[in-house]
């Protein structure tokens, strides 16, 4: 049947780089999103490995934000549940699911800076939320995360005054702010060159190995999916359910879902058309 789920992946036992993976970071469990009686999305189920870089992949309307949101906990499920190493954070009380939230960083599609606001007030914003350091140390440290995507000597710029790709990696820095465990990323690459959205693919990749996080990112972009991803799973807006989870070359390589398929081989044949220009 080709509506059967593919839970295709690297070999059973190993993470995408070869390596013994630990113990679930991320658990998504029979999760069902709905808009009033509108059901979105019904019975997900994937897990997230610890150091992942994990897309959320799929056709428009599919629900690949909703799915974002449902995980940051801006949205509620009607029913499953998500939990961060083996707790759940859909079911915990409000002082728990606080202290949750300060380990994860999240990134908006257009990055949602404060156009009032300098770069560097847009990155100390978090930290003047969720911890007692004065106005001084927040800068100090929005200024280091600043750095940490290229962008020193920026701080007192408004965002307004840079480029687009300037503009996600402020984003990306604000996001970077609490040290967060697991970043969340909506549409990165969105209205990026190829040039600026390959750098941002670099940060990403040198942000999970000098930090140690977990990466979750929306995306449409095969090139970026294919070149950094190490999961992903695939929201079939026909179905209404995921139809593939996997590594994304993997799936690319084994799915025989027709439209995981059709999806994943449109890089395939973006680079045999350039190749018959070049």
């Amino acid at each position: 049947m080709t509506d059967k789920v593919a839970t295709i992946a690297t070999p059973v036992g190993q993470a995408a780089d070869g390596q013994t993976p630990d113990k679930p970071h991320i658990e998504v469990r029979s999760l069902t999103m709905a808009y009033d009686s509108v059901v979105v999305m019904r019975d997900l189920h994937f897990t997230v490995n610890r150091g992942d870089i994990f897309f959320i992949v799929g056709p428009s309307g599919s629900g690949k934000s909703t799915l974002m949101r449902h995980m940051i906990g801006l949205n509620e499920p009607v029913e499953g549940e998500v939990l961060y190493d083996g707790v759940s954070f859909t079911r915990a009380d409000a002082d728990t699911r606080d202290a949750m939230l300060r380990n994860f960083g999240v990134s908006y599609q257009g990055g949602a800076l404060f156009s009032s606001m300098t770069l560097a007030e847009n990155i100390a914003m978090p930290l003047g939320e969720y911890t007692d350091l004065d106005q001084a140390e927040r800068m100090e440290i929005a200024a280091l995360k600043l750095a940490w995507v290229g962008l020193k000597g920026f701080e007192d710029y408004y965002p307004s005054e840079i480029s687009g790709g300037m503009q996600k990696r402020a984003a990306l820095a604000r996001a970077l702010a609490l040290d967060p465990q697991v970043l969340f990323f909506d549409e990165p690459s969105s209205g990026l060159d190829p040039v600026s959205s390959s750098l941002l693919d670099d940060l990403i990749l040198q942000l999970r190995d000098n930090l140690g996080a977990t990466i979750v990112i929306v995306s449409h972009e095969l090139p970026s999916i294919f070149r950094i991803g190490t999961n992903s799973v695939y929201l079939d807006v026909e179905t209404r359910t995921q139809a593939a989870v996997g590594n994304p070359r993997y799936l690319l390589e084994h799915c025989d879902n027709p439209r995981v398929h059709s999806f994943l081989t449109r890089r395939a044949q973006f680079e045999k058309s350039a190749k018959s220009y070049g």
